[in-house]
């Protein structure tokens, strides 16, 4: 048997302090669970505008790309694209919400404002996807970000919830009835102790 569980005046203060700290645990997991929720909403509307944003932006790439491929050829076309970097002006940091760290991404590309190739010897129309395509690129490492941040806030909201849970159900009952347990054994010895001292009371009386 638990020495923990013994109906003593000390036990009962303990388990009262526990149970008093299970509560508060509850309360906060509970706040930490609703705040963590509301951010994943929004960044799941973010996420959808961001998308619609992106679909939009593609079309409209792939429509100049199209055009100049008609305009000034294909191959021409593939020639100017070999001048194009791989993209490596991505910067990872992170960010607290509530306890949970999630990415931080910053893009700092100059492409956009200092083309690759000299804008007088090329169409318009390649001009235009050139634009377009870095547009949706920058947009595409935002959208990564929130879905993951989104991600990673679901999963601890899982977590914070299954917590929360073991709390409510299995310690806090728990601790409640051990509380009650104690003082029900606590107040019985009271009441036999008093007995006692009145029956023996009446008889030096």
């Amino acid at each position: 048997m638990d020495p923990n569980t013994f109906p003593t005046k000390g036990n009962l203060i303990s388990a009262k302090n526990t149970l008093r700290l299970s509560r508060q645990g509850y309360e906060l997991l509970d706040k930490k669970r609703m705040v963590l929720a509301k951010e994943v909403m929004s960044l799941t509307e973010k996420a959808l505008e961001i998308q619609k944003n992106i679909d939009k932006i593609f079309v409209e790439a792939y429509k100049a790309l199209t055009d100049a491929n008609i305009q000034m050829g294909v191959s021409n076309v593939e020639r100017f694209s070999f001048g194009v970097p791989y993209e490596n002006s991505l910067r990872i940091k992170s960010r607290s919400v509530v306890g949970v760290e999630i990415p931080l991404v910053s893009f700092e590309s100059g492409i956009k404002d200092n083309p690759l190739f000299g804008l007088g010897s090329t169409s318009s129309s390649l001009d235009e996807a050139f634009y377009k395509f870095n547009e949706a690129k920058e947009l595409i490492v935002t959208l990564s970000m929130v879905k993951n941040s989104a991600h990673r806030l679901t999963i601890n909201i899982k977590k914070t919830q299954k917590r929360a849970n073991a709390l409510k159900n299995v310690t806090i009952p728990k601790y409640e009835n051990l509380v009650k347990q104690i003082q029900d054994v606590l107040e019985e010895r009271e009441r036999d102790e008093f007995t006692r001292l009145k029956v023996l009371k009446g008889k030096r009386g």
